[in-house]
């Protein structure tokens, strides 16, 4: 793909280190959605132009640089089935890479010489880095609402699928299919976010290529946890607070029980399948053709998903 090509060339550097973290995160499986719905978004508006390439190679390592920060930030050993970054090559090493890979997608955003898409993206790793920020400060608090919890998944993820549908309008030069862009992408995100807090309780670690329960380990009240905080009996609250205020997974195979007969997946399901239904129908007023219906699907396919 022109994408993964232009990625790989683009990452070059001459400080060998650079190379070695920045491939390592780049060619470790990821399923790169969010380049994939600029290079739709764009196409669904009608853009018959190659700046999309490049758009979406930006987008890609916006979120590359995220990932390497967020795995020092939560101490992860495990990404994708493989050792993280920070695993392999240390905590210094993912962030100043982080850097890297930030600074070079600015610097691909100056050449593709849009001031509008500069100023989406500086607004989303803005915003990105903020909702990292906000989680952190949720981090051990079982008292987080789910308002609360929306607003850091929005923040952290849907604000970067957001912005690379937008920016597939912007370079089509399409007013109208902007904002429905918008909204879809939104939505995307969120859907996307949700489905993958209720697989970090309801999958198995070789399907989500991570540790299960990490998430508890680290102290995040995600929505399956503040479901059953609310639902579960009084025994399944008291040890899920303990569990979110020390980080604890001693419990972790009575506490996905307790999510699961609560309700908490369930729920967290039909939470994302109602966001996935809002971003297909930000789509009805763009004009039918194939790029169209594989927004739709990729909508479809983010809430079916097992990993």
């Amino acid at each position: 793909m022109a994408v993964n090509r232009l990625v790989v060339q683009r990452l070059g550097s001459d400080v060998a280190l650079v190379n070695q973290v920045a491939h390592h995160i780049i060619h470790s499986g990821g399923k790169r959605l969010r380049p994939l719905t600029v290079l739709l978004a764009a196409k669904a508006s009608g853009y018959d132009g190659d700046s999309h390439i490049p758009a979406a190679a930006i987008v890609e390592f916006i979120h590359t640089a995220t990932l390497l920060h967020d795995d020092v930030v939560d101490a992860s050993g495990l990404r994708r089935g493989q050792e993280t970054a920070n695993a392999l090559f240390g905590n210094q090493a993912s962030v100043l890479v982080g850097d890297f890979l930030y600074s070079r997608s600015f610097q691909m955003m100056v050449e593709l010489g849009e001031i509008r898409i500069l100023d989406v993206l500086a607004d989303a790793t803005n915003t990105i880095a903020e909702g990292e920020v906000l989680q952190l400060m949720n981090c051990n608090n079982p008292d987080i609402t789910e308002a609360d919890y929306l607003e850091v998944i929005y923040r952290k993820t849907a604000k970067l699928f957001e912005a690379g549908t937008r920016i597939g309008a912007i370079l089509a030069g399409e007013k109208a299919s902007e904002q429905p862009l918008i909204l879809y992408g939104r939505h995307l995100g969120q859907a996307f976010q949700l489905v993958d807090d209720a697989l970090d309780y309801g999958a198995t670690t070789q399907e989500l290529g991570k540790n299960i329960g990490d998430d508890l380990a680290e102290g995040k009240p995600t929505l399956p946890l503040i479901y059953a905080m609310k639902n579960g009996s009084a025994a399944e609250r008291h040890m899920i607070r303990e569990a979110i205020e020390t980080g604890g997974t001693q419990n972790l195979t009575s506490i996905q029980l307790a999510i699961e007969t609560s309700g908490g997946l369930r729920y967290t399901a039909e939470r994302a399948q109602q966001e996935a239904e809002l971003a297909v129908r930000a789509l009805d007023d763009l004009a039918d053709t194939p790029f169209k219906g594989a927004l739709r699907g990729l909508a479809e396919f983010s809430v079916r998903r097992r990993y």
